[in-house]
């Protein structure tokens, strides 16, 4: 099938390479140069496993390629709009490029034409987008919405081997073109679930929230472990058992970041809004996972006092997650901005998101410039800090040489922010350790 993707983002990039993958003949697009021609070098400009491979292959193989105008769409059956919608300024989800995106694929679209939001968008979104093209075109065409599932680190994976497929559309024509174009990728029977396009609208944020819910849910537990003495590990291995609960999205940390989370969150909670309603649970996600990411901050102050001047503290990891160079909403800046704003400075290692987290400081926090410092090795990032902080759960921080960290940092303190690290291990190690939720004998 001829194959059309606006938008090389995340979703866009991983969506099109995948389909190309499959065998698909796929075209991608996007109004960015510079990116179009990296793409076309074979060369990624988002870091995601396993991601670089297979666009030198498709390309090799001819079947992906990448364009800055609108023609090819001219020839494709299916077109996936895979733009942005990041949050406006009162938390809404902004929809101006996906409306130039539906405008541009509206005069270029043919007879009987798929056109595919994989954009996350509110509610309703799809009825004002059919509305949009059909002002546009003269030409017959379905409308569908499939929400992406993707997990940052391990899209490619999520995207060959989906948990479900969700296509939500009017008539059935739609539905079993994508039947069609998903088909390789549920052959061990995983589902395809059709629904209404408000729906699959709705599916999307619901899920989000969900497990934005259970990260808060386990920090504010975690939090209450601190205060009682309850071991937050010992308590995550006693519900995660329950089939009912799950251990996915239940591990304590600095509050959850990234592209998806905290826009999908408020994007939910302002949709309601609209409707003259409040979801009070969703409220509470987001106010707790504010709270979250200063709560290691808290734990320095009450250390350290609340003059950090002249303090070195060190970061291993700035990314929002693993395996990912995605610092949108990371905890660490956040920390970051605290630790600056109370005198001290903050030098850091990151595998592959250190440049971006340095272009972000910059433009968004000037506050910050001259207290941050960029290491290539996690170790020397530690000279003189006063202390290690964890921000990021890369597998190169498991296990550590802890006796060079101690010989590292002025003084032998971890703020374990991940819970990576035995208790007893590091406190036969000689180090003052601090964690979040872990009862730890002094």
């Amino acid at each position: 099938m001829k194959v059309s993707v606006i938008g090389t983002g995340y979703v866009g990039l991983v969506s099109g390479t995948c389909f190309a993958e499959i065998g698909h003949n796929v075209t991608c697009i996007d109004i960015d140069p510079k990116k179009i021609e990296m793409l076309k070098e074979g060369k990624s400009p988002i870091y995601e496993p396993g991601l670089n491979e297979l666009l030198e292959r498709n390309i090799k193989a001819g079947r992906l390629h990448f364009s800055l105008n609108y023609d090819s769409v001219k020839e494709a059956k299916a077109i996936f709009l895979a733009v942005g919608t990041p949050s406006a300024e009162d938390g809404r989800a902004d929809l101006k490029y996906l409306s130039a995106a539906a405008t541009e694929v509206a005069k270029n679209l043919s007879e009987g034409a798929i056109v595919v939001i994989k954009s996350t968008v509110p509610v309703g979104t799809n009825i004002e987008i059919r509305n949009l093209i059909a002002k546009n075109t003269n030409k017959k065409f379905q409308l569908v919405n499939n929400p992406e599932f993707l997990k940052e680190g391990t899209a490619v994976e999520d995207f060959m081997r989906p948990d479900r497929v969700i296509i939500g559309h009017q008539d059935k024509i739609g539905f079993e073109a994508m039947e069609e174009l998903y088909a390789p990728l549920v052959r061990q029977g995983n589902p395809i679930y059709g629904m209404s396009n408000l729906s699959a609208e709705m599916s999307k944020y619901a899920a989000n929230s969900f497990l934005a819910t259970k990260i808060s849910f386990i920090n504010e537990i975690a939090r209450l472990c601190d205060k009682t003495g309850a071991d937050i590990e010992e308590v995550r291995k006693g519900i995660s058992s329950d089939k009912r609960i799950g251990g996915h999205f239940l591990y304590p940390g600095p509050g959850y970041g990234g592209s998806c989370f905290p826009k999908d969150v408020k994007a939910l909670m302002r949709t309601a809004e609209d409707y003259g309603m409040q979801l009070k649970i969703i409220n509470a996600t987001e106010e707790v996972n504010d709270e979250q990411k200063t709560y290691v901050f808290e734990k320095i102050q009450n250390k350290y006092g609340k003059d950090l001047k002249n303090k070195i503290f060190a970061f291993w990891g700035v990314a929002f997650k693993a395996n990912t160079d995605d610092v949108r909403e990371a905890s660490a800046i956040t920390m970051a901005q605290k630790l600056i704003g109370a005198g001290a400075t903050v030098h850091f290692f990151d595998p592959v998101a250190s440049e971006n987290f340095l272009d972000v400081m910059k433009k968004e926090h000037p506050e910050t410039n001259g207290k941050l410092k960029s290491f290539e090795n996690k170790y020397d990032c530690l000279n003189g800090a006063e202390a290690l902080i964890t921000m990021t759960e890369w597998r190169e921080f498991n296990t550590p040489d802890f006796a060079e960290i101690k010989s590292r940092l002025n003084k032998p303190v971890i703020f374990d922010g991940r819970n990576l690290y035995d208790t007893k291990k590091v406190q036969s190690e000689g180090f003052d350790y601090c964690a979040i939720g872990k009862f730890i004998k002094n």
